[in-house]
């Protein structure tokens, strides 16, 4: 295992998604650190709280909703593939609905909404998955995938519904708006500012300083670069891309989220393709190891049936954020003729960070036989690219912590923007901005380990909320899903 304070395990626990990774090296520690025993104590009922949320509460209700909104919508992440895709890469190179403060254009809310999405947890999280619940880990966090499209599908379309203008004439929306929809009275109003709290603190804040650390710690790792100089030049860009608005956020995330796909897309399949022969035995023990875990050769370590499903599906689902009420925000302000629309582009989105990201960073680990290296987390897939690039790993490594992370800064911070809006006005935002830059600053001197629990414990809380929200307005997703193909797409076909 690690030492208290090694870089290693900084980058091991980089990102905020990484629970099961973090609640592991607790339990394995032999050594805690020294300090109160009220924060000690506090830090492992947050852990203890955690461990049971994404253990079961949040398996059991965001694969609900993900089953109950594919068979309610007739399987729509099927059906409806085809025109995602179009609607997706078809406006890549557009150059229609610019971003304003009407809004972005439909390719820029995916943008932003991925830059959230794909974070360093695609480095991390299929290695956790697989060192903790072995190769078969891999096909439930596709099953937790296909499910999760059809619940950011309705999740994309509430929050199209129920888009606002605030009263500096900026369309702004989110979870909070629709579960105020929801449910009337003060039930809504509470469960909305809970809501709105969580994920404030969760991603503006907490999550925000440690994705500096992440970035700070790789950095340092490959070119002895100091942590706080990184933080500073992170929190320096931040400010800059903040205070220019939804405008230059959506310009940034338009930019960069196709250029970090690109260069991780490549970089892992020369991995990939170098170790050509070992790719019909990953897909062997992907399937095989999905239903029988023992059978498979060089497994992980006591992995069982229940243990592959559980990490697989956690894994997938904190991963992809279907359901979790943190995307709502960037495809409620996407320039659309029918909230329909940008529920297929939404779907894309979920589709990139788990068929492609997490599979690539789960086949080049498998292919290159690093599983069975004793590593875990983002060393393992740190890893498993040096078996191949050697020192370069580590760079590569460090770029592409760089490109998710500090993309994932910028979609976090727009939702957290969304509900400072919400909850204090528009005022409030130049505050907040300068918050978060704080927080980044700071966040890449060191973790804190109570501050990073706590933020997993928030983001699992806010799902609560925004679960129950969707399933009550199920009926209106149906409604507005049959009214796109009743009566929207037949007008369009005959050019009304």
């Amino acid at each position: 295992m690690f030492t208290e304070n090694s870089i290693e395990k900084k980058i091991y626990f980089g990102y905020t998604k990484t629970r099961e990774a973090r609640i592991h090296y607790y339990k394995c520690l032999s050594k805690r650190k020294k300090g109160g025993r009220f924060m000690e104590t506090l830090n492992n009922i947050v852990l203890t709280i955690q461990n049971y949320m994404s253990n079961y509460v949040l398996i059991i209700a965001l694969l609900g909703a993900g089953l109950w909104f594919s068979f309610r919508l007739g399987f729509i992440q099927v059906r409806g593939f085809g025109e995602g895709m179009k609607r997706t890469f078809g406006g890549l190179f557009s150059k229609k609905g610019e971003a304003g403060a009407d809004g972005m254009s439909s390719f820029q809310a995916l943008a932003t909404a991925i830059a959230a999405q794909v974070g360093t947890g695609n480095i991390a999280g299929a290695a956790t998955a697989l060192a903790i619940g072995g190769p078969g880990a891999i096909f439930w966090m596709w099953i937790a995938a296909f499910l999760g499209m059809a619940t950011i599908y309705a999740e994309a379309i509430m929050a199209q519904k129920y888009k606002t203008v605030g009263a500096d004439g900026q369309v702004t929306g989110g979870p909070v708006y629709y579960i105020r929809a929801a449910f009337k009275g003060t039930f809504g109003k509470v469960l909305a500012g809970i809501f709105a709290i969580l994920i404030t603190l969760a991603l503006g804040f907490m999550g925000n300083a440690v994705q500096s650390n992440s970035i700070a710690a790789s950095f340092h790792t490959a070119f002895g670069i100091p942590q706080w100089i990184m933080g500073l030049v992170v929190a320096v860009i931040a400010i800059f891309v903040f205070m220019g608005g939804m405008k230059r956020i959506a310009k940034v995330t338009e930019m960069i989220v196709p250029i970090m796909a690109a260069f991780y897309i490549v970089g892992s399949l020369i991995v990939i393709f170098a170790n050509v022969t070992a790719i019909p035995g990953a897909f062997h023990d992907i399937i095989v190891g999905a239903f029988n875990p023992s059978a498979v050769a060089g497994g992980a370590m006591g992995a069982t049936l229940k243990i592959a499903v559980q990490k697989g599906v956690a894994r997938g689902l904190f991963s992809n954020e279907a359901g979790m009420g943190s995307t709502p925000h960037a495809h409620a302000v996407a320039k659309v003729n029918h909230p329909v629309e940008q529920g297929f582009v939404a779907m894309i989105g979920v589709f990139i960070d788990t068929f492609v990201i997490l599979n690539l960073t789960a086949l080049v680990i498998i292919t290159t036989g690093s599983r069975t290296s004793g590593f875990t987390g983002a060393e393992l897939s740190q890893y498993a690219f040096s078996t191949l690039y050697g020192k370069f790993g580590e760079i590569f490594i460090a770029i592409c912590m760089l490109f998710f992370a500090f993309s994932t800064i910028i979609g976090w911070y727009f939702f957290g923007e969304a509900n400072i809006r919400y909850l204090f006005g528009a005022k409030a935002v130049k505050i907040y901005s300068i918050i978060v830059c704080i927080c980044v600053a700071l966040g890449s001197l060191q973790e804190v380990d109570l501050v990073w629990n706590m933020a997993d414990c928030f983001n699992s809380m806010m799902v609560i909320p925004n679960a129950i929200a969707l399933v009550a307005l199920s009926g209106l997703v149906k409604k507005t899903h049959d009214d796109y193909y009743n009566n929207f797409l037949p007008n369009q076909k005959k050019g009304k």
